[in-house]
């Protein structure tokens, strides 16, 4: 059986590689937009942060201590792709990585601790850091462009535990976790798939089911921070097809 992470960023990086796949709005008139290829490339750089620096494994556990965010989505990807676990709010996990790397964090119960920086163009952390806290914006750059898992991952293992506590392994991660009725589509997607908008405010879990659906039909997505309002001219800009 295979990977469906894995399977999902080589379809992202070819085909329509050049086409939007990720268009983040957030506070401050702040638009990104990621091409397959470029989303691709920030997910094989966090991989390789991961793997290489912070010596992270098939079965490692991911807390994401993280709004809703296109840095958030990114993480969960590379988690994915090695083979990690993604667990939200206060489950037990070996890493963090966290937007409040405060001295609870630093001191918390997790071999390593991560500080991610929101602002698009944040190249660090913003301030001092406890020591021994990773800062995700100074280290990602330096990781390279592609990534080699050292160990294969194993479908077996688990990718995901959800709000309910349910367990999504990684080979059923699209079958099982993403949103119903937008995953599933091997074989049948359509040639160009949905335009899907996003509120951050949904929440981080049902932001990346509702990503994963849109990606398995070969579709976009537009993520909206809570504070940027939703309008006629911004649905019709980003061409929205669904919301």
């Amino acid at each position: 059986m295979s990977i469906p992470a894995i399977d999902l960023m080589t379809a992202l990086r070819s085909g329509q590689s050049t086409s939007p796949r990720l268009t983040w709005y957030g506070p401050d008139a702040e638009r990104v937009e990621l091409s397959g290829r470029v989303l691709d490339n920030w997910v094989a750089k966090t991989s390789n942060l991961f793997q290489d620096e912070l010596d992270a494994e098939p079965g490692t556990r991911l807390r994401l201590d993280l709004p809703a965010h296109w840095k958030s989505v990114v993480l969960a990807l590379a988690a994915w792709q090695l083979g990690m676990e993604v667990v939200f709010d206060a489950a037990d996990a070996e890493l963090v990585a966290t937007a409040a790397p405060g001295p609870a964090a630093a001191g918390g119960s997790f071999e390593t601790v991560m500080a991610v920086a929101l602002p698009a163009l944040a190249m660090r952390w913003p301030g001092s850091l406890p020591s021994g806290v990773v800062d995700y914006a100074a280290e990602i750059r330096s990781h390279g462009d592609f990534f080699m898992p050292h160990v294969d991952p194993e479908p077996e293992r688990p990718a995901v535990r959800d709000a309910a506590g349910t367990v999504h392994t990684h080979g059923a991660l699209l079958a099982g976790f993403a949103a119903a009725g937008d995953a599933g589509a091997a074989g049948g997607a359509p040639k160009e798939g949905p335009r899907l908008l996003v509120r951050a405010d949904d929440g981080l879990e049902p932001v990346l089911a509702q990503a994963l659906g849109a990606w398995a039909a070969d579709g976009s997505v537009v993520l909206v921070h809570p504070e940027v309002a939703v309008t006629e001219r911004l649905l019709g800009d980003e061409r929205v097809s669904r919301s």
